[in-house]
């Protein structure tokens, strides 16, 4: 009788923590059409030239329960860079800068995350610039998770998230001596990235 009770216990208390133990974080894919990446470098010391990349590429995984951002990649492509200027952009994906056509690719890589209020935190990460790979800590505030209003529906998390860097840092040095270009580069972002369910 006494083992018989036991069994019961144990069963009906896994019953209860089964969707405790089943939470888990889940895979969020960036959804492209609402993704915005914005930079901001200075020139000539006279105003700052604003900037974006218009392609990319990325998923993370989220716990929503925890609000903790676990892992995660973004991949940007070099040369979808824009600046509304055609001679400059061009410019910008030679090798005096992003050189595209040897590094097509600008990831940031995510491996860590530590909050800092109920909807903030503070996003480590590795970011791979012009085959450098150097530390950056992101600032991300999580405004909104919850199904989409209109369109496709699906449960929807839209976050916003801004750093500065030096550019020298990764090797990106033309300019800075004589003072026509910044070293320091302002980045921010805003996303909207879907829940994978399984038919993405």
């Amino acid at each position: 009788m006494k083992t018989f009770l036991s069994k019961s216990v144990f069963a009906i208390s896994m019953v209860l923590t089964a969707p405790a133990l089943m939470a888990a974080p889940e895979t969020y894919v960036i959804d492209d059409e609402h993704f915005s990446m914005a930079f901001e470098v200075m020139h000539i010391g006279y105003a700052p030239v604003m900037g974006m990349f218009r392609e990319v590429e990325g998923q993370f995984e989220y716990d929503e329960e925890e609000k903790q951002l676990t892992s995660g990649k973004l991949t940007f492509r070099s040369k979808s860079v824009f600046t509304n200027h055609d001679k400059r952009d061009d410019h910008l994906r030679k090798d005096d800068f992003l050189d595209s056509k040897k590094f097509p690719d600008i990831t940031f890589e995510v491996t860590g995350f530590e909050s800092t209020g109920d909807n903030a935190g503070v996003v480590t990460g590795d970011l791979t610039l012009l085959g450098q790979t150097q530390p950056v800590d992101v600032k991300v505030t999580l405004n909104k998770s919850a199904e989409y209003p209109i369109g496709h529906k699906d449960y929807t998390l839209g976050l916003t998230a801004e750093t500065t860097i030096n550019r020298s840092d990764w090797g990106m040095t033309y300019g800075i001596e004589d003072d026509l270009v910044g070293d320091e580069v302002r980045l921010r972002f805003g996303l909207e990235a879907v829940r994978d369910s399984g038919w993405l």
